[in-house]
């Protein structure tokens, strides 16, 4: 027991300090997340003083990243996009693509390998889910109820089609541990072992209702497994595999409850997983990845948050085009994923992974404060 207690006390400890910094980044007027990554990169092995023991970090980040996309999955409701927003069902899939396609072809053009130049595209073409719903929450936010609801529906369109292309990329290009064929086959496979579940698990949570200590293991426990399942035997990386597993469950009537019950623990281990983001900024390599980090401020504005603004403002979407570009400007948890899977396959330079990591800081801060200009909140708006 003794031998544990210093692992024990550094995880409440960095959750402590992350917590006081996400509460003085939201005085400041800004997300929480920041506080969370200048935690990770006060505690890194990059800058003086305390050093946090980073595999330790990394395994709590994983739950996070699993349990937070797993809960991302449960949230989306195609059906009801389709019947509210169906507009959206091709502008948000056409965006993904079209800033996918042009950063490829960029990187293709600053002679990053083509699985490097692909990830790259995915990373940037991507927004955060995270960053999307605080804004739209937020005690501070400015946007309306039609800017909401598009935003947070345009970021889901682009998670479902961001993970489709990944799996297609991941598989197509050789990036699975597996060759191509036997890579198609286990990703069937594990299609099929999700489908399964889907119709096992919520029979299950139903007759757990009233039990809510099961309810909440079981939702857990589910989460944690099926993605698990799905890196550990069929070559799915984890976080591609509880996104897909929580889209398939989010269709029964118990997936809103389950997600309730999940959103404490998401929290909790999802600070640690920005956390370990900013643990893993390596000034050093930032510095020579600096042309690398304009690069991709430039390329984020010129082919991702100009397209949001010119097909939300001439598709006459409901809302305000400027605060949807804008909310959507940022690159968020799923790209940083896809570029560990590519810096990991020594497709991205380390150079640029840096510079990625400084890209989500950077565009997570901006997009933040930048889309409440020039409006006022709701409660000051005249009725």
């Amino acid at each position: 027991m003794e031998s544990t207690a210093p692992a024990i006390f550094e995880i409440g400890f960095v959750l402590l300090v992350a917590a006081i910094a996400g509460w003085l980044a939201r005085r400041a007027g800004l997300p929480a997340v920041l506080g969370y990554l200048a935690v990770g990169l006060v505690v890194s092995p990059f800058t003086p003083g305390y050093v946090a023991d980073r595999h330790q970090l990394q395994i709590f980040a994983d739950v996070g990243v699993v349990l937070l996309l797993f809960e991302v999955g449960i949230e989306l409701d195609l059906a009801e996009l389709q019947r509210e927003r169906g507009h959206l069902f091709w502008a948000a899939p056409l965006q993904t693509i079209l800033t996918a396609l042009l950063s490829t072809a960029v990187g293709l053009f600053l002679r990053l390998p083509l699985a490097g130049a692909v990830l790259l595209g995915l990373c940037l073409a991507l927004s955060s889910s995270v960053v999307v719903v605080n804004i739209t929450r937020s005690r501070r936010r400015t946007t309306d109820a039609a800017t909401d609801h598009l935003l947070l529906g345009w970021s889901v369109l682009q998670d479902v089609t961001g993970v489709t292309l990944a799996i297609v990329a991941l598989i197509g290009l050789g990036l699975q541990a597996s060759s191509g064929i036997t890579a198609v086959e286990l990703a069937l496979v594990y299609v099929i072992v999700v489908v399964v579940a889907t119709g096992l698990l919520p029979r299950l949570l139903r007759q757990l209702h009233q039990e809510h200590d099961l309810f909440l293991i079981v939702s857990v426990a589910s989460a944690l497994a099926l993605a698990g399942l799905g890196a550990r035997f069929f070559g799915i990386p984890l976080a591609l595999a509880a996104f897909v597993s929580g889209l398939a469950i989010g269709e029964s009537r118990e997936a809103s409850e389950a997600r309730q019950r999940l959103l404490p623990f998401r929290d909790v281990f999802a600070v640690l997983f920005f956390v370990a983001i900013g643990a893993l900024i390596d000034p050093g390599a930032l510095r020579s990845g600096f042309g690398w980090l304009l690069v991709l401020l430039s390329l984020l504005v010129l082919v991702k948050v100009a397209p949001v603004y010119l097909l939300a403002r001439f598709g006459r979407f409901p809302g305000r085009p400027r605060q949807i570009a804008i909310g959507l400007g940022q690159i968020g948890e799923f790209s940083f994923v896809l570029a560990t899977i590519g810096v990991t396959r020594n497709v991205i330079p380390s150079n640029l992974y840096a510079a990625i990591l400084a890209a989500v800081v950077l565009t997570i801060a901006a997009s933040t404060l930048l889309v409440r200009i020039g409006y006022a909140r709701p409660a000051e708006r005249p009725g």
